[in-house]
């Protein structure tokens, strides 16, 4: 993610262009699907990329993508890339970012005036469905929730030097990468490259040669830190660091208390917090900028201001009591929630606001969970991906966590498949910390440590090693892809994964085991 990614969003605000800014890597396929919902005109990308230290050709890609949907792209502006070789150029269509930029020597834009529910930008969302929907997200609502949200949650203020790994992608790479630090005033740094390469320190190296004062990174992102070792960030004067927060999925208690006590000693706050790309912004945090509250290691704290939450039954959707696990609800809109999907009013209602059962009025947030009599809450995962056990609702993310807080694992994904005698069990894949060898008795281990953690009712049916999840560019566990490999069905729509290696993996692993099912 390049400076120049920001500045041509930047420039579409200024003048009133909708942007759709999309992750590099896509296929030829997802890219000419995503140009054919949206209509995009202009096509801003860069030629190629380097991933790891090796060249990745783009320009290819877009080539195949613009012939797969004829007639709606007219321009394209191509960045070159030092150190790529020269990517063809369609004459009349493409041009150099220095072309373009030559185009508007000596010209200053007027600021164009925009209602407050004109659309800013759109973007599909990059989650575990498996159809992207794409979400419109207008200059009023969005900006004046993201800046509250910045203000209140990440209590930034213009003397900040704001360090947020996101991709520009993702909502948090538009939030938290471009609007928010910005509408802040505050110093923001942008990384354009992988947390790994050429150094495994780069984050950790990047914090503190900038002096960030505070960091936002995905739990993904903790767990890639955890592999190479507190030591690496010892390495480094991170003094300047005073807060770190968390979300993309739910930071488990052992990647908060590797980050919150080893690498930080209990010097700052590591805070988890949850939201999503149709929410712009925070919904449930612990709002540091207002005054922090206790933290509780695999929360994500309590509703924030201007949101109106409840967890009810997924049945009857009557609210449930401290501890009863159900259905997340948010029962008012609030400035940071899109109002529709792009061209798809309908699906936009379906989807959001008639899920949840006795009402029409009540936004799905399409999570499992429950509030402790605190008002804090602590999710299980997604309400589709919860698994049922003998008549008990047990959430992947629970297993997951246990399964994390063995010495021996630093990731693991967790999925229900169909059992005759219970309905269903869990079968989990692990990712092992550096030093440990993948073994039956491992396997046993980790069974046993599960059931010790959660009590008998957690059936593991099957344990396989991996080296790595598959997950969306986002750092979401695509666990309806382990699913539907356990299942033998098709696992639809990929082209969000980071790792498609990961999935031939688990096809390897699962063949591996005598029992599943096929």
């Amino acid at each position: 993610m390049g400076i120049e990614s920001v500045v041509t969003l930047l420039a579409c605000a200024r003048i009133g262009a909708i942007h759709v800014a999309i992750f590099a890597g896509f296929s030829a396929g997802a890219v000419a699907d995503r140009i054919e919902i949206t209509g995009a005109r202009f096509m801003f990308a860069q030629d190629g990329t380097l991933r790891r230290g090796k060249p990745v050709e783009l320009k290819t890609i877009i080539d195949d993508a613009l012939d797969k949907c004829p007639g709606i792209v007219e321009k394209v502006i191509v960045l070159k890339t030092e150190g790529q070789a020269e990517a063809p150029m369609k004459e009349n269509r493409d041009m150099t970012w220095d072309q373009f930029l030559a185009l508007g020597e000596g010209i200053e834009a007027e600021v164009e005036l925009m209602e407050a529910n004109e659309p800013l930008f759109l973007l599909p969302t990059s989650g575990t469905t498996a159809k992207p929907k794409v979400t419109v997200h207008k200059h009023g609502g969005y900006q004046v929730w993201v800046y509250c949200m910045a203000k209140w949650i990440y209590g930034l203020k213009e003397d900040d030097i704001w360090f947020c790994t996101s991709d520009i992608g993702w909502i948090v790479g538009h939030s938290y990468n471009v609007y928010g630090p910005l509408l802040c005033g505050c110093t923001n740094v942008i990384f354009d490259g992988t947390p790994d390469y050429p150094r495994q320190d780069m984050w950790w190296e990047i914090a503190a040669r900038n002096k960030a004062t505070a960091l936002w990174l995905s739990p993904t992102g903790v767990r890639a830190l955890m592999r190479i070792g507190a030591e690496q960030a010892r390495k480094h004067d991170l003094s300047s660091v005073k807060r770190i927060f968390c979300a993309g999925e739910v930071l488990n208690p052992p990647a908060w208390e590797w980050l919150q006590k080893e690498v930080f000693e209990d010097k700052i706050p590591v805070i988890d917090h949850m939201w999503q790309t149709e929410t712009s912004g925070p919904v449930f945090a612990n709002p540091y900028g207002l005054g922090i509250i206790p933290i509780k290691p695999g929360s994500a704290g309590i509703p924030v201001p201007g949101i109106d939450a409840d967890v009810v039954n997924e049945k009857d959707g009557q609210p449930l009591g401290p501890g009863e696990k159900g259905i997340v609800i948010l029962k008012k809109p609030f400035p940071g929630l899109v109002p529709t999907l792009w061209r798809e009013p309908e699906r936009y209602k379906k989807e959001y606001w008639e899920k949840t059962p006795g009402t029409m009025e009540s936004y799905y947030l399409g999570d499992a969970a429950h509030l402790d009599e605190d008002g804090y809450i602590w999710f299980a995962g997604r309400s589709d991906e919860v698994i049922k056990i003998a008549a008990h609702r047990i959430g992947t993310i629970e297993i997951e966590s246990a399964l994390i807080s063995h010495p021996a694992v630093v990731e693991a994904g967790v999925a229900g498949v169909p059992e005759e005698l219970r309905g269903e069990v869990a079968s989990a894949f692990v990712v092992l910390r550096q030093g440990y060898t993948p073994s039956e008795e491992l396997k046993k281990e980790l069974i046993a440590h599960v059931r010790k953690t959660m009590g008998p009712i957690v059936v593991i049916g099957s344990v396989q090693f991996i080296t790595v999840l598959p997950k969306t560019r986002s750092g979401k566990i695509m666990r309806r892809v382990m699913k539907a490999l356990l299942m033998g069905k098709d696992v639809g729509d990929i082209s969000t994964i980071e790792e498609g290696a990961s999935v031939d993996e688990i096809r390897e692993a699962i063949k591996s085991v005598n029992n599943l099912i096929t």
